[in-house]
């Protein structure tokens, strides 16, 4: 808490928007409150995503492009981008018909509930760090609140990127509508930045977030739902759900970003490459073992069926020839 207090400051949103320090760190706390203790879903996961907003502000120079209020919008999506998580998806909230999903008409469920949760905090006054700002500032800035977390819904990720691309050619930072998407692209790669980090970081998080699939996909199993097939621990792999993730949603989304910032090529693309590069060679010796397991088991049965043969034929010579049964040797008197 007291590291993401430190970013409010460095970026100077204490000073800019009169935020009390007293009043930030009861927001923070009642923050870190709101996040349940499940395997990735969780108040670190807030910190890191919150971390690498920051860290993108700062390696993109966004203060001298964008106005304080789109930065603070940002780092306060962050923040509270996954507040309340239960741990089990959109997929399986609509499936098991959740009070989430029946409350937000399955849409987005679990963003929508984010974004509620954290209003519901700002409303109490001693966490309400926006509480000396107009009314027209509050506006804008729930707004864009909204927006950045409705943008963490992967079922949205292919329309947004799209939407991107699209601009991109003619990016304008006057442009309130090309700055709006660039917010919900930097909130999405700051969601799922892990793989940018150093392996001995990402890695760990990996096993915490197949734990969770996992757990999601047994309950699944449990309930007679659906299963979701990237989380059915029977099925698949630590390299499997990585390598596709990586190739197909990572990459295309960072190098887009990194087409309007030229600077994140080595802070971002290079490490996630590298990283798929690690999870494929994994993948490929996870196959030569699966392969060498399968020989040794037909070898094995053969050896076996050898073995039997033999002992059967030995049984045979051992015995000689089977004398008659009396009752025959009397048919054929």
């Amino acid at each position: 808490m007291v590291l993401l207090h430190v970013m409010y400051t460095d970026l100077d949103f204490n000073a800019t928007f009169n935020i009390e320090p007293e009043v930030l760190q009861q927001f923070l706390f009642e923050v870190y409150r709101r996040y349940n203790n499940i395997p990735f879903h969780n108040f670190k996961h807030c910190f890191c995503v919150t971390q690498m907003m920051y860290g993108l502000i700062w390696l993109t120079d966004l203060r001298s492009k964008m106005d304080g209020i789109d930065l603070l919008i940002m780092l306060t999506s962050a923040v509270c981008h996954d507040l309340d998580h239960t741990g089990y998806n959109n997929a399986y909230q609509i499936n098991a018909r959740t009070e989430l999903a029946l409350r937000y008409n399955d849409i987005s469920p679990l963003e929508n509930h984010h974004c509620a949760v954290a209003f519901e905090l700002l409303e109490k006054t001693e966490c309400n760090i926006f509480r000396n700002l107009s009314m027209d500032q509050y506006k804008r800035i729930r707004e864009g609140i909204i927006k950045c977390i409705l943008a963490t819904d992967m079922t949205r990720h292919n329309d947004i990127l799209n939407k991107f691309k699209s601009i991109l050619p003619s990016f304008d930072f006057t442009n309130t509508d090309h700055k709006d998407v660039l917010m919900m692209i930097l909130i999405k790669v700051s969601d799922i930045s892990n793989e940018a980090r150093p392996m001995e970081v990402a890695e760990p998080w990996l096993d915490c977030l197949l734990q969770e699939f996992y757990n999601q996909s047994d309950v699944e199993k449990l309930e007679g739902l659906p299963v979701t097939p990237f989380m059915d621990r029977d099925k698949v792999t630590k390299p499997s759900s990585q390598t596709g993730f990586i190739r197909f949603v990572l990459l295309p989304l960072f190098i887009e970003l990194a087409n309007l910032f030229p600077c994140l090529e080595q802070h971002i693309i290079n490490p996630v490459r590298k990283a798929l590069d690690y999870y494929t060679e994994m993948e490929k010796a996870l196959e030569r073992e699966k392969q060498i397991r399968a020989q040794s088991e037909v070898a094995a049965k053969g050896r076996d069926s050898a073995v039997g043969s033999q002992c059967t034929a030995e049984s045979h010579t051992e015995a000689g020839p089977e004398a008659p049964e009396p009752d025959a040797q009397q048919n054929h008197s």
